[in-house]
């Protein structure tokens, strides 16, 4: 597959309630992230956890 589209970002519609909204912008504002940035970390860590779990219990 070709390097550029497999790095695009892909854009999507995201509610969140405003108290949610709120905490993850305080949380972001600590790690020096944007609020995109910090959803966008947080899903990624949440990825990786996953596949780790996965591939341990098949083990």
């Amino acid at each position: 597959m070709d390097k550029k589209k497999e790095n695009a970002k892909k854009q999507i519609p995201l509610r969140l309630s405003s108290s949610l909204y709120n905490e993850l912008a305080a949380w972001a504002e600590d790690d020096f992230r944007s609020v995109n940035g910090q959803i966008e970390y947080l899903l990624t860590e949440c990825v990786r956890k996953r596949r780790r779990s996965k591939s341990q219990s098949s083990e």
